[in-house]
């Protein structure tokens, strides 16, 4: 039997599961890192998702018990990996459980920078009827869609694209020309060059950190729309803001950011009306949710039978 600690929610369907296989599952969610390092030692298995960090400390702290931790998601960057591993602890994810979830979001954040849908509505609710300002939008069909990072989630964004008649390409040093998905190779200045709609799909590391910067911004279409709904830190913030007023971007939807939790009130790239913001909600849907849970039981559940 194994001790389980859940710092993040995750469905109680697959809590069961994992108690069914006879294994103790604690649930203290909303910890911040002191207390995870108090409380870490002893367990046998940590499964988090977006909010906990499992950095060196916390893994030093656990390292006498700890055998696995989960990342309930796409990313492993909130885990200190190597360290982890070095210090014989498993590191697994659950990398297709919330694909569909993430890129709908980006079709979505994308519908809403071409028609202004958050602006038409705020303006409705304060009573206005502001038809001039909101009859200017742009079309999906027949646009060039750049992805950066190719892949599970950027390729079930490839397809929906495809389904809106857009042209896509991507830039991913790590990924091969593909004929199952839609979507041409190129390299990343090209994309910049002939995008209209960018969106991010890839982890946050040295070799992505600010990956469109105020250069790359300089290269892009006037007009061109950014998404991100991959990572926070893969854009340099002040070079987007900078390129949004001056009508380099014409609208910029983001769902992570470099700091976590933000606001527009302490932000201004969140305070401008021309950026659509959610609060990293790519995977927060109820399928999701209980893909993702069904995928860290069964990581649990295999690995210490």
């Amino acid at each position: 039997m194994a001790k389980v600690l859940i710092c993040d929610p995750v469905s109680e369907d697959a809590l069961d599961v994992v108690r069914k296989a006879g294994h103790e599952v604690v649930v203290k969610t909303g910890m911040d890192q002191d207390t995870l390092i108090g409380v870490a030692p002893g367990f046998e298995a940590m499964v988090v998702r977006s909010a906990t960090k499992v950095r060196v400390p916390v893994l030093d702290a656990a390292k006498t018990s700890l055998k696995l931790v989960v990342r309930g998601g796409v990313g492993v960057d909130s885990i200190d990996v190597e360290h982890a591993e070095a210090l014989g602890i498993a590191v697994k994810n659950t990398p297709a459980a919330s694909s569909v979830a993430v890129a709908e979001l980006a079709m979505g954040h994308m519908l809403a920078c071409c028609r202004g849908i958050t602006g038409a509505d705020r303006t409705m609710k304060e009573g206005l009827w502001d038809k001039k300002t909101f009859s200017k939008g742009l079309e999906l069909y027949n646009s060039t869609l750049g992805l950066i990072g190719f892949g599970r989630i950027a390729k079930e964004v490839a397809k929906r694209a495809d389904a809106f008649g857009m042209n896509v390409v991507f830039y991913d040093p790590y990924a091969g020309e593909t004929h199952s998905v839609p979507g041409r190779k190129t390299d990343l200045d090209s994309l910049c060059r002939q995008a209209d709609f960018i969106s991010l799909h890839v982890p946050h590391n040295n070799e992505t950190n600010h990956i469109l910067d105020a250069g790359k911004f300089g290269l892009m279409k006037k007009g061109v729309v950014i998404v991100n709904c991959g990572r926070g830190g893969t854009i340099d913030e002040d070079a987007l803001l900078a390129a949004i007023e001056e009508g380099r971007v014409h609208a910029a939807a983001l769902d992570v950011f470099e700091t976590e939790p933000l606001t527009g009130a302490e932000s201004p790239l969140i305070g401008n009306t021309k950026v659509v913001a959610s609060p990293h909600m790519g995977a927060g849907t109820a399928g999701a949710t209980d893909r993702i849970g069904a995928e860290v039981a069964d990581i649990i559940v295999d690995f210490f039978k």
